[in-house]
């Protein structure tokens, strides 16, 4: 079969020459054709390695929403073939797994997806190392699953069928999709072992905060929740979010607890409130073993609490989406 590739940068172009040589080499032998999606200004400054004849390079039109699903979509339009392949550019492909996955595409008409196990490459500067051996949390046994990240193989009609990645996300664009298909009777699965490596800088760190606020990654789930208000989905995207709207209630507790205390309360709100701080910290310095860590990983918490608070209030996205988007 005739399988279309799409590898959207999203700011990741450094990575490509990595990325597209794997899949290359996972997909000797195989028809295919491919589209790589550049992402903003960060692409358009880095340099670009040259492609093989397989591939095409598109860049996003003005005006069309600067999004992973967007991305994603623009080359997904781009493509044909029955199943598509989605790779982001910081994700190096497993060659067994894109095999055993597209073996995998004749056992079942229901399922919609492939994805598996990806494995955190760190580095920093010329130094890199092992980091989380299971980044998505899938596990290694071959099963259904709610949604699939990238890399994912996906059925094109299923995408066609029930309008593909949202272009409106910031991010939760995979779990959102995942809820489409399955209430539409298709099923997700996840493949045994390694199926790809996501290089990423260390993490929890300030930069990559920085990095997700400013490129709207993490108003992604408040956008999602906005979406799904009144609908079915709502309750399994809000439990996504628990830890963060944890945090955005710790700290509306702290401006009650200073407003109590302002208003004649005397000291004990902002006592018991600094006990929950505390607390929360002793707790996640002990099961990170890091007190450095448990700092970041509050902060992140928090940050992600706002994002979804400012994602879910502000004005819905208003730009031209790419071809086949929703």
């Amino acid at each position: 079969m005739t399988l279309g590739v799409v590898v959207p940068c999203h700011r990741q172009e450094e990575h490509l020459p990595r990325t597209v040589t794997a899949l290359e080499r996972a997909l000797a032998g195989h028809a295919w054709r491919g589209v790589i999606v550049l992402g903003g200004r960060d692409d358009d400054r880095a340099p670009r390695p040259v492609f093989g004849p397989s591939w095409q390079v598109l860049a996003p039109p003005a005006g069309v929403a600067g999004t992973p699903g967007a991305a994603r979509m623009l080359g997904f339009a781009a493509v044909e073939g029955a199943w598509t392949l989605f790779v982001d550019a910081d994700t190096e492909v497993n060659a067994d797994w894109v095999g055993h996955a597209l073996a995998a595409t004749a056992a079942d008409p229901r399922v919609a997806g492939y994805g598996g196990r990806i494995e955190e490459r760190v580095f920093a500067g010329a130094l890199d190392w092992a980091g989380d051996p299971d980044l998505n949390r899938v596990g290694d046994l071959e099963r259904d699953v709610d949604l699939v990240t990238t890399p994912a193989l996906y059925r094109r009609a299923a995408l066609l069928a029930e309008g593909g990645y949202d272009a409106r996300l910031g991010a939760e664009e995979d779990f959102e999709l995942g809820l489409r298909l399955r209430r539409a009777g298709w099923r997700l699965r996840v493949l045994a072992g390694p199926a790809a490596r996501h290089w990423n800088p260390p993490r929890p760190s300030l930069a990559e905060l920085g990095r997700r606020w400013r490129f709207g990654l993490t108003f992604g789930p408040g956008e999602a929740l906005r979406l799904y208000l009144g609908r079915p989905g709502f309750g399994a995207l809000l439990g996504r979010q628990r830890l963060p709207l944890a945090m955005l209630g710790l700290w509306l507790a702290g401006a009650a607890a200073f407003a109590a205390t302002a208003l004649g309360a005397g000291a004990l709100p902002l006592e018991l409130w600094a006990l929950a701080w505390l607390a929360l910290m002793l707790l996640v310095a002990s099961r990170k073993r890091s007190l450095r860590l448990a700092v970041l990983g509050v902060l992140t918490w928090s940050a992600n609490g706002a994002g979804v608070l400012v994602g879910f209030v502000r004005r819905p996205r208003r730009l031209t989406l790419a071809a086949g988007a929703r």
